[in-house]
């Protein structure tokens, strides 16, 4: 999968099947990719966002475009992924 060119799922299982802790990191990295409004309310970025399988695996969405704004950003959640063994799918679009 060419990552620079997808959008993708982070599922929060790892390559062994394990389900991967603290429950709430999906969340967590969202909220690191999150922005304060005007009303001060935290809003979750457009380009990365917290979601579910149908399972109940929690799953952070991370779209494309990120990397055309933000590289370091898309190249960290690579990363993440990567450096915690969890799975990684390609999405059509987010």
């Amino acid at each position: 999968m060419n990552q620079a060119n997808n959008s993708f799922v982070i599922i929060g299982v790892t390559k062994e099947g394990k389900k991967f802790r603290p429950s709430d990191w999906a969340d967590r990295l969202c909220g690191i990719m999150s922005a304060f409004g005007a009303d001060n309310r935290m809003t979750y970025s457009p380009y990365v966002r917290p979601g579910c399988t149908l399972t109940g695996d929690k799953t952070v969405l991370v779209d494309a475009h990120l990397y055309e704004i933000e590289p370091l950003a898309y190249k960290f959640l690579i990363n993440f992924a990567n450096d915690n063994n969890l799975q990684m799918e390609p999405i059509e679009s987010v």
